[in-house]
This record gives C-alpha cells, structure tokens and sequence, in this order.
C-alpha cells in the first residue's frame, strides 16, 4: 500500500520546510510513503529547498497556472507513480501533520472513498469572525448542492483513494475544493469527515484578494458545478420562477380585464407573456443540458477506462524499470 502526500506550492520556501517536516515518516497499514510538490511557477527557491528536503516527485509549472489545475496535474503524478492513496495538505503548514494518519484510516479500513479533514474553524484565532460566518454560509451551500453532510467544505486537507481520484475533474480554475464535493457527491463516491486539527498561521492565504472576492468565485464556482451535474433541476427551478411570476402577471391582468379596466394594462399582458415564454424557454434549456449531461456522463465513465489502462501501464513500466 504506496501513500503519495500532494503539496501545491507557489512561492512557499520560506515555510515548505516547515510542512514537510511536519509529515508523516510512518503510519500502520502503509507500506510506503513518498512526496510530491506542484511547483506552480515559483520564482523563488521552492524547488531547491524541496529537493534538498528529498522529496521524490516535483511536478513543474513554468508559469503560474492556479490551484484547481496544480491539484489536478499532482494526481495525475500521483497516480502514474503508483499511489495507492493520495493526501493532500497546504505548503503553508495550516494542517498538523499527524492527523493524516486520521485521513488514511477510513481508506485503509475500505469504508470510504474521499475523507475531508474538518477544521475547528470557530476554535481558529486566525480567523475574523466574518470569515467564520462566510466559511460556514459557503459549506451549508455545498451540502446543499451536493447532497452530503461535510462540514468543512473549502478544507484543502484531504484523501483520496485510487479509484475515486482517478473518478475526479476539475474544470474551473480557481479551486478544486468546492467542485470536488460537488462531483462527489452528485456522482454517489463515498466520502465523509473527519475533525483535524490546525497550526498557527504563517502567512495570509494567497487564494483571494478579499473576502468579496473569495466569496464571488466561490459561490460562481458553486452555481456552476451544480450547472454541470445537475442541470435540469437547476433550469427547471429558474425557468419555473420565470413562469410563475408570467402566470402572476397575466391572473392580475384577467382580473382587471373582467372587472373592465383591461384596455389599460395591456403592458401586463406583453410582459405575461414574455416571461412565460421566457420561462418555457429556460425548461427547455434545461432539457438540452440534461442530454448533454447525460453525455458527460459516458464520457467520463471511457475517461475512467482509459486512465486506469494508461495508469495500469504506466506502473508496469516502472516496475519493469524498477527490476532492471
């Protein structure tokens, strides 16, 4: 049983060391426990510190490309080398080390696919009580969208097993995070949480500029994950306000027209009729990209094939290089 911890970096050499000190040499059950940084255009000695650390793996962006498509190229790195299960955790050292082992065990005992570790988040000093009351707002909105029970959504410590990150895709490009647990649990991949605890802060966070940011990206990437898997419900619940308020608009206007004032609220009645043809229109839509999902859906199930020949293959080279 091979164990891969992911580490994204951008510029983290003043605290990589810190981190990876931090990890794990050990954990019953595992077999092997190797390292991997996503270098994502450091222009500082990131990778230098790394090497000297001695991780195995260092996966190189030449330019800043983002934490969803850095997450996205350390599984694959992952998965080419073998990785039973891949955990993921911050250059920053905002996770205690320890508790991976907290993270490996429910894959281990095979009772879950994805373990989300889940912060202490009203217990962090660190954190403004605004941002608390955000961190909390933004997970009830993903349990929502995805139907699951995981407390801590934007937590960025996390395991997964083989076959469930060879299941994951990414494709917005500001986190991984949120879409993940929404993919997850759309698609039925078992997951759950488990509380884990947290360091003291070496630096602010370098993923949003300010809360109002932090809190637009996140709810745009929220909206479109639930777009992306479940598109008819989503459509069907806009286009059906849509239509409501037409059929709201066009009752109000057949009571003025039996009561005999109808010649002057014409208006109501365009307007009635625009928003129910809006609304049909908007259903639809959410017809169309419910095929189209449907589509998605075969086309991920022949990803998922082709990655596990790809990755199949790739590991029997290395093991035949290995023996040589």
């Amino acid at each position: 049983m091979k164990l891969i911890i992911q580490i994204p970096c951008y510029n983290e050499a003043e605290t990589l060391e810190i981190a990876l000190n931090d990890l794990p040499k050990h954990i019953d059950g595992i077999d092997v426990i190797e390292y991997l940084i996503i270098n994502d255009g450091s222009s500082d000695h990131t990778v230098e510190v790394a090497r000297r650390w001695g991780v195995n793996y260092v996966v190189n962006f030449k330019r800043n490309q983002g934490l969803a498509k850095g997450f996205m190229a350390g599984l694959d790195a992952c998965l080419r080398n073998g990785a039973d299960i891949i955990v993921n955790t911050d250059a920053d050292n905002q996770y205690c080390g320890a508790d991976i082992e907290k993270l490996v065990r429910p894959i281990l005992e095979e009772k879950t696919d994805i373990v989300i570790g889940a912060r202490p988040i009203d217990q962090t000093a660190h954190f403004s009580p605004l941002k608390k009351r955000l961190q909390h707002f933004g997970s009830w909105v993903v349990r929502k969208a995805s139907k699951t029970d995981i407390p801590d959504a934007p937590s960025g410590f996390r395991a997964y097993s083989r076959d469930a990150a060879m299941r994951l895709n990414v494709t917005n490009e500001y986190t991984y995070t949120l879409e993940t647990i929404v993919q997850a649990g759309r698609e039925k991949i078992a997951m759950q949480s488990v509380p884990i605890r947290t360091n003291e802060e070496l630096r602010p966070s370098r993923l949003f500029g300010s809360m109002f940011g932090y809190v637009k990206k996140s709810m745009l990437t929220i909206i479109r994950a639930f777009m992306m898997y479940k598109p008819l419900a989503f459509f069907s619940a806009l286009g059906g306000i849509v239509f409501l308020a037409g059929i709201a608009i066009g009752i109000r206007f057949l009571v003025f027209w039996f009561a005999g004032s109808g010649n002057g609220h014409i208006q109501s009645l365009i307007l009635a009729s625009t928003l129910l043809l809006l609304g049909f229109q908007t259903f639809v839509i959410g017809l169309l990209a419910d095929i189209i999902a449907s589509n998605r859906k075969i086309l991920e199930d022949i990803q998922l094939h082709v990655r596990k020949m790809d990755y199949t293959n790739q590991n029997n080279s290395n093991d035949a290089q290995d023996s040589l």
